[in-house]
């Protein structure tokens, strides 16, 4: 029998009879690899899962502790996806809704985690604004953020770009890396401890799959050359997984994401921008919108430098995005209830012999 803790796992309530805990460690189209106290299962969903839900927040994804109706000689059954204590979440502009619009949905990358690398390579792509974009989303998953300065070596002192990043985010660990090399490898020991997941994000070509060899200790995933014209690469991960390393430290690689989608980001906008929303309070106006109204204590901080104008940029740009995004959502949530109800009240006249002259 298998220890289900080593892939930390801890129970929360008493196991209804007939079914068996799980964490899911890869998905593949509609099919999940599970590992349970009696091994590694291949599983599928219970077709409540597809009746019940509008969105697929619901269903299992890599990192989750789910139930299960064990089969041993064949597909297991999931049943439950038990609560998750942390997830990564984006915004999906796929799929279409009842079949009238494109829609907005979050999408579930991975659950249950103890930190988030966000990992940026340190070549021609290297990009402090994209990071702070990743680090708001992945203190709204609850999660704690690191940054991974990857690829080192292609710089002459990767000092420079480090110190930067941590000049823009001062609350957060960062760290350069080689995987080739190891430089800066022993660094991230601290975080690998046996039972804890990572969870590893950012782009393509950043070095996600180099770095999970080299914690790895082997040629799990492949990599691929990127151009150097661009700094651009193409997908080496295809879908997503969950990796034990020798430290018994999980992780959890994703396929690399040209665009991150901010979801509902309030709170990791809160936590990210502390030092810019606590000039708010000191507002003339409670109702301030920080433009052009008299008395506005962030212009004036814009003004004599307290508040780095850079920063404040960022901030509104992220504000922008969210706010996109919800509206955007909150339309085509309307609109699909406007559409059902036209056909409902459509199919009623029809059935009840259509317009009376």
């Amino acid at each position: 029998m298998m220890d289900l803790k080593t892939y930390g796992y801890t129970e929360i309530e008493a196991i209804p009879d007939g079914l068996l805990p799980g964490r899911v460690t890869e998905l593949r189209r509609e099919r999940f690899t599970v590992m349970t106290e009696r091994g590694e299962v291949t599983a599928v969903l219970k077709g409540a899962f597809y009746h019940s839900a509008e969105t697929r927040v619901d269903f299992p994804c890599v990192g989750d502790f789910v139930l299960l109706h064990y089969n041993e000689s064949g597909d297991s059954l999931i049943v439950t996806v038990l609560p998750r204590r942390s997830k990564f979440s984006r915004a999906d502009y796929s799929g279409h809704a009842a079949g009238y619009a494109k829609t907005v949905r979050e999408q579930v990358v991975a659950t249950n985690f103890d930190y988030v690398f966000i990992l940026s390579s340190l070549n021609w792509d290297f990009n402090v604004t994209r990071i702070m974009r990743y680090l708001t989303q992945a203190r709204q998953s609850g999660g704690q953020p690191v940054v991974i300065l990857t690829k080192a070596d292609l710089v002459e002192d990767y000092n420079l770009p480090l110190a930067e990043v941590m000049q823009t985010i001062p609350d957060v660990p960062v760290h350069a890396i080689c995987s080739h090399s190891g430089l800066g490898l022993n660094e991230l020991d601290p975080y690998l401890m046996p039972g804890k997941t990572v969870v590893f994000l950012g782009m393509s070509g950043v070095g996600k799959s180099s770095l999970l060899n080299a914690l790895i200790e082997q040629d799990v995933m492949k990599v691929q050359a990127i151009r150097e014209v661009d700094s651009r690469g193409r997908h080496t991960t295809t879908h997503r997984q969950l990796f034990m390393l020798p430290s018994g430290t999980m992780v959890i690689d994703t396929p690399g994401m040209r665009e991150l989608g901010l979801f509902d980001a309030d709170e990791g906008i809160r936590a990210s921008f502390t030092d810019v929303e606590e000039w708010f309070p000191h507002c003339r106006f409670t109702d301030c919108r920080h433009q052009a109204e008299p008395g506005c204590a962030v212009l004036a901080a814009l003004v004599d430098g307290s508040l780095p104008r850079e920063r404040w940029e960022h901030y509104v740009a992220q504000q922008y995005e969210n706010k996109y995004v919800q509206d955007k959502t909150s339309y085509l949530i309307d609109m699909r209830v406007r559409n059902k109800t036209i056909a409902m009240w459509s199919k009623q006249t029809k059935k009840n012999g259509g317009w009376k002259k």
